[in-house]
């Protein structure tokens, strides 16, 4: 079960957000106000934590995630906020957050976020590899080497960063924005078609003549990397 803690005091986002969510097969709590929120968030493990940035008390969210990280409580927080200026998101980042979603946003993308940080938590509980595998293809985080069978395959830096990434996510959607975020360090949209670009090119050189790309294109979301079905 996937139990999400949901601290928010717009009704109208916390509504949303929970419908959504729950068709999904989220379990979600609501705290509106602050103070509940903290206690909340103390009161049993979450998979993961909403958290409004701005509440309308003298205990903000980033109040909150302080002492969330000040008392050892490592449960990932996404920093969900109207204010998108990059200050800010260092801020809550460098306090302790996981990821910082700007208002208004698209549910499909907090639903990716939500994933990819509760991968990330699960992977950092469980024993380091440095070897990853994706149907027969094969990737090595120390030598920075990949390999279809027996084959070798030669990436540059950006398309193994890409590639590694994809992977680490294996299964779940990952947005353009997490995507530029994570392999280009972007914080903005840029006015090209550099994903697009990297993607292709990662394809021919990783996909085996005939069979089904790896890597798929979500349509208005991002990408997704799977095993081909047997």
């Amino acid at each position: 079960m996937k139990n999400i803690l949901l601290i928010e005091d717009d009704t109208g986002i916390a509504q949303y957000i929970c419908s959504n969510l729950e068709k999904s097969n989220y379990h979600i709590t609501h705290a509106a106000e602050a103070s509940n929120g903290l206690k909340t968030a103390l009161s049993q493990p979450w998979s993961c934590i909403l958290l409004d940035r701005m509440l309308p008390v003298e205990v903000d969210g980033l109040d909150i995630l302080k002492a969330l990280r000040a008392l050892g409580n490592s449960t990932p927080v996404i920093i969900v906020s109207a204010l998108e200026k990059i200050d800010e998101r260092i801020l809550c980042l460098k306090a302790g957050a996981d990821d910082y979603l700007p208002k208004p946003f698209f549910i499909n993308e907090l639903e990716a976020r939500l994933e990819a940080v509760m991968r990330r938590s699960n992977l950092s509980q469980a024993p380091l590899s440095h070897a990853m595998q994706i149907g027969n293809l094969h990737v090595d985080l120390i030598t920075h080497t990949v390999y279809r069978e027996k084959e070798k395959i030669l990436l540059n830096p950006r398309e193994f960063k890409l590639l590694a990434y994809l992977i680490k996510n294996a299964g779940q959607t990952v947005t353009r924005a997490m995507v530029l975020e994570n392999v280009w360090d972007y914080d903005f949209q840029p006015e090209t078609n550099i994903i697009d670009v990297h993607i292709s090119h990662l394809r021919q050189k990783i996909d085996e003549k005939g069979a089904p790309s790896l890597i798929r294109t979500i349509r208005g979301v991002g990408y997704s990397i799977d095993a081909p079905a047997p």
